[in-house]
């Protein structure tokens, strides 16, 4: 191996460190060429529901090198967003996902990735690439896992054995060659389906296999008409996103507070009611959620959401 590249991996990883992620871990850009049947098979079962941008970019969402000009590596970076305390704890009280407790992940690491992208500039020279939060057709755990960060658990997201899941996952796509870090082959969920058991509209199909229409996360913030009825009862009171796969998962029991204030939540969120949830004014929705992922939904949204629970 080029001890130039090992250099490379070295001053990345650190670079990584320093500005807060975890984990950083890099592989070589090309074509994935496992992942391409199964992502036809899960195309054609219509499991992506009314994500049609899931099937767009077919053949860029499988090779990096197509979105980015002389690409040669895709590193992968682990950002944590485990609360330090969980909210919306009491029974039948209206939840939402862990992820959207602070300020939109899209916006704080995007803007990390960029100082990331200037800072290794600066040290190594000439560097082109792109910076992925969730905002482009990558492959994100597919890549995450190639570059050794973890392994796919059986409810499709990627597993780490030190930190469970509950974490962020950007992608720098860059035409630097760089040393690559050795895969994750092995699945360490073993025989527990822990996930599977206990997902209440029971959209995962087959191990790593969710169908993504029947998906509270889905339901809840990607559909934009009326939640069909056979869902009622189903939700278990979550009106934004839902972490109830990983809730059970017994790797998550690895999983330690953030470091990041910008995920903190406001106090206005921490002290809703559902009382609050239900009589939510377009301004109140505004001004809580003003710099939240939960925007997503907009107003009308959530409103359809909480009136859905009922």
């Amino acid at each position: 191996m080029d001890h130039l590249q090992e250099k490379y991996s070295q001053i990345i990883k650190t670079q990584a460190k320093n500005l807060g992620f975890d984990f950083c871990g890099i592989a070589k850009a090309g074509f994935l060429e496992e992942e391409a049947p199964k992502l036809d098979a899960w195309l054609n079962q219509n499991y992506q529901g009314e994500m049609s941008y899931m099937a767009n970019h077919f053949d860029k969402r499988l090779d990096p090198t197509k979105l980015v000009d002389g690409a040669k590596t895709v590193v992968s970076l682990v950002y944590n967003y485990f609360p330090k305390k969980e909210l919306f704890q009491e029974d039948k009280a209206y939840k939402i996902a862990k992820y959207a407790y602070g300020q939109d992940y899209h916006h704080v690491i995007k803007d990390k990735l960029k100082v990331l992208l200037e800072n290794l500039r600066l040290e190594i020279g000439e560097i082109g690439g792109r910076a992925f939060v969730d905002s482009a057709p990558v492959m994100e755990r597919q890549w995450a896992q190639k570059s050794g960060l973890g392994w796919l658990g059986k409810n499709s997201l990627l597993l780490n054995k030190k930190m469970g899941s509950f974490f962020f996952l950007a992608e720098l796509v860059i035409d630097l060659e760089i040393a690559p870090d050795p895969p994750i082959l092995k699945d360490y969920c073993g025989t527990c389906t822990k996930c599977i058991d206990a997902c209440p509209t029971e959209a995962i199909v087959q191990p790593g296999v969710v169908d993504g229409s029947k998906c509270i996360s889905y339901l809840t913030i990607e559909l934009k008409e009326n939640i069909p009825a056979a869902f009622k009862g189903k939700m278990e009171n979550w009106v934004f996103g839902c972490d109830i796969c990983q809730d059970v998962c017994p790797w998550n029991r690895f999983s330690k507070p953030h470091q990041e204030p910008l995920f903190d939540p406001k106090s206005e969120l921490e002290k809703m009611t559902n009382r609050d949830w239900e009589e939510i004014t377009e301004e109140t929705f505004s001004k809580v959620f003003s710099k939240s992922a939960v925007k997503r939904t907009k107003y009308n949204g959530f409103l359809r959401n909480i009136d859905f629970q009922k």
